[in-house]
């Protein structure tokens, strides 16, 4: 926690600084691209945002949380002892850390809410790693269900090469983990190199150390891997399958009705692009506006606005309710310590270099 504490005071201007700066340019590069089929009518855009009532707000919420949900299964999974409660509130409280601060902020309370729930760092990272692992390669794997989608209503041959580029990014990176996992010798020879290249930069590095730690994570890894790996890739999927169910309820919502631009379009469309996720804050600016050409060349130019609208909803209810509902969790989190019903974390710490 001292640690946390020192982080927290040393960068506190970063805070506000990062995610601006991040925000700010992912408009500029979002405007840019949009530019290319036209300018946007704001005025329009603020009249179909007018169009939505209070009533479908806690569709809104619902959607989320399912959203958190799942997107939280694998990690639950992955960390001994965590259970999914905790999963999620771990979870939430990391992607507002590494929304608003510096890197290493989310490793750092990850460690210290493992620490007060008597998870050791360990035990915990371990299933952190896998975790992100897995939802990268979830990303890159949904464009398939894309083409899927896409197959009876309005298939491009740049949808085929995107998704078969994803695809093919996906299963290295699964093979790449079934390899690691199951190959020893591979793992410490891994480490080892690692560590004579760090050790170029750094005198106190012993290669060796480095190797026995990679062979150890990969005697933890492996078993986690095999039995947690099918149901967290299902859960990741019928996340981002959620996701995409978001931006079709706000295009609802905003009047973009059915025959100007079919589920199936809205879904298939989304999860081709989602790759584009893997940018900072989600892609926001580049994958909205690639939305927004591939939607506004179905259903025409004169629904622009209710499209930018939706588009502009659905990332208020992924981006700023999942930091809210962050802030939520860490005040929670906070609360139980103050109250001592968790264990001291004073010896929380980020993991050496």
């Amino acid at each position: 926690m001292k640690n946390f504490k020192g982080f927290r005071r040393r960068w506190w201007w970063v805070y506000l600084l990062r995610p601006i700066l991040l925000v700010i340019l992912s408009f500029l590069i979002a405007r840019l691209v949009i530019s290319l089929v036209g300018s946007v009518d704001w005025h329009q855009v603020g009249v179909a945002l007018g169009k939505l009532s209070w009533s479908q707000a806690p569709i809104f919420v619902l959607l989320l949380l399912l959203r958190q949900g799942l997107n939280a299964v694998p990690l639950s999974l992955f960390v001994p002892g965590l259970g999914f409660g905790r999963g999620v509130q771990n979870d939430l409280t990391a992607n507002l850390m590494g929304t608003v601060a510096p890197p290493p902020g989310d490793v750092v309370i990850r460690i210290s809410m493992f620490k007060s729930w008597g998870i050791s760092a360990v035990d915990g990272m371990p299933g952190v790693t896998l975790n992100s692992l897995v939802f990268y390669v979830i990303r890159f794997s949904v464009p398939v269900l894309g083409l899927i989608a896409l197959a009876g209503v309005e298939l491009a041959s740049a949808h085929i090469w995107l998704s078969l580029v994803s695809v093919l990014i996906a299963v290295l990176m699964i093979v790449g983990l079934i390899v690691v996992s199951r190959g020893e010798r591979l793992a410490r020879l891994i480490g080892r190199k690692v560590g004579q290249v760090v050790s170029r930069f750094r005198d106190n590095v012993d290669a060796e150390k480095w190797a026995d730690a990679v062979g150890d994570f990969r005697s933890t890894m492996s078993s986690r891997l095999m039995r947690g790996l099918p149901p967290s890739m299902a859960s990741l999927a019928a996340m981002v399958v959620v996701d995409g169910g978001i931006v079709l309820y706000a295009l609802r919502s905003v009047g973009v009705s059915s025959s100007m631009l079919p589920m199936l379009v809205i879904l298939g469309t989304f999860l081709v692009a989602y790759p584009l996720t893997a940018l900072p804050l989600a892609g926001l600016g580049i994958l909205d506006a690639a939305l927004i050409v591939a939607f506004t060349e179905v259903a025409g130019a004169a629904a622009e606005p209710e499209i930018v609208a939706a588009l502009v909803l659905w990332r208020v209810v992924t981006l700023i309710g999942a930091l809210l509902l962050g802030v939520l969790t860490l005040g929670w989190w906070r609360w139980q310590i103050s109250r001592g019903r968790l264990h001291p974390i004073e010896e929380a710490a980020t993991p050496s270099g």
